[in-house]
């Protein structure tokens, strides 16, 4: 693996990690202040896709030369 797709990984992560940290704080003040589950499950499905997008690779089912 070489340098840039070593890095273009690290960025992926880092951001996958930064969307996922600020879903969670909305989540935790929806939580604490509005008490709504129907918000705080629609965060929760966008924080799962999120998860499915970039660490399971089901973008590649797709691609013609990925299967």
């Amino acid at each position: 693996m070489n340098a840039e797709k070593k890095a273009a990984a690290y960025r992926l992560g880092v951001t996958t990690l930064i969307i996922l940290a600020v879903l969670t704080a909305v989540e935790y003040a929806v939580g604490v202040t509005i008490n709504s589950a129907v918000l705080m499950f629609i965060i929760g499905l966008i924080k799962a896709a999120v998860i499915v997008q970039n660490f399971m690779h089901i973008a590649r089912l797709w691609r013609e030369e990925s299967h």
